[in-house]
């Protein structure tokens, strides 16, 4: 699996050369929401606002109103917590074309719960205007620019920053409210989201090799939330829909589906793989997903449930699942 580092921070200054419209604005984790190349190649339309995220996105909005795009950077929490008054006012109320970055969503930080966004979609799902989108791989953060600007009105972004994987073709960049069809099948339909889609894949393969037929879509437009292929999807599944995510159960990918299902009056079993009504505490990417439940194992221990059958798969055998450094040099994790 090809590895990439600081996709986002070569990309946006690639894909900002022949746009002046476009700022970045940042509050004081410039170099940690990866930034920092734009400042340096930029310096005349980048803004440091220090640790005053709601004056920052007040002035994000009054920027939008002059015609100017900015992308705002810094931790996802930082973003919908600290400032929602602000977005909800200054943002999405006037419908301006405000990119916000967010970095580090749900357990990706180890910082505990002042630092995860575990939150943050059921959050900003609720606010009139907003698109949200969430990136998975390296294919998706060099795509995902392209997206957001298309959309006329505010957007929050999921971001991955650091050491990235490619689990995606670079030739097949992320698309509005489509969803990728990764694999198809016909006993689960299954829905996952950010960094669980590589967990899936990992998962899927080995239950493909025992059996099961699995309709895997990565989902990458979280709002609008209106793609046929999701419904189809649940629809064509023989036992039920489990869908995995790195976000509270409450309010994110899982509820979304299960709006979608319940509208079109579909009595499917539904699954939701993602972070319990709890606060996370503070440790390594991988002992949180594994202690949270949201890793492959934790997938093939659904699937089993769902389809009646104990299919004897074993951690020996998902033993090709990535372990990336909690503090390497691309800040995978660290602050």
């Amino acid at each position: 699996m090809e590895l990439l580092k600081r996709v986002h921070a070569h990309n946006i200054v690639a894909w900002a050369k022949d746009r002046p419209e476009v700022v970045v604005l940042s509050a004081d984790l410039t170099s940690s929401s990866e930034a920092d190349l734009f400042r340096d190649t930029y310096p005349d339309r980048f803004f440091s606002f220090g640790l005053s995220e709601q004056n920052m996105l007040s002035v994000a909005g009054g920027m939008a109103r002059e015609g100017l795009t900015p992308f705002v950077h810094t931790f996802a929490v930082f973003i919908y917590r600290r400032a929602y008054d602000q977005i909800a006012m200054s943002v999405a109320y006037p419908n301006l074309r405000v990119r916000m970055i967010g970095f580090l969503p749900g357990i990706l930080t180890p910082g505990g719960a002042t630092h995860q966004a575990i939150e943050d979609i059921a959050v900003m799902r609720a606010l009139p205007n907003m698109t949200i989108l969430e990136t998975g791989d390296a294919t998706d953060v060099e795509s995902v620019l392209d997206v957001a600007q298309a959309v006329d009105g505010p957007v929050y972004v999921r971001m991955l920053r650091g050491e990235i994987p490619r689990l995606f073709d670079a030739s097949e960049p992320m698309r509005f409210n489509r969803a990728r069809i990764l694999s198809r099948g016909t006993d689960i339909a299954l829905l996952t989201s950010g960094i669980c889609t590589e967990e899936a894949m990992r998962a899927t393969s080995v239950l493909k090799a025992r059996g099961v037929s699995i309709q895997h879509l990565h989902v990458t437009t979280l709002k609008p939330f209106t793609d046929p292929a999701v419904l189809e999807a649940a629809a064509g599944a023989k036992y039920g829909v489990i869908t995995m995510e790195n976000h509270s159960v409450i309010g994110g990918l899982g509820t979304a589906v299960a709006e979608v299902m319940v509208e079109a009056g579909l009595g499917k079993r539904l699954v939701r793989i993602g972070i319990p009504d709890v606060f996370a505490h503070g440790a390594s990417r991988q002992y949180l997903m594994k202690e949270l439940g949201l890793d492959a194992m934790a997938l093939v221990r659904k699937v089993e449930q769902m389809v009646g059958q104990a299919l004897g798969i074993t951690e020996e055998d998902l033993a090709a699942v990535r372990l990336t450094a909690v503090h390497s040099d691309a800040k995978a994790e660290a602050l």
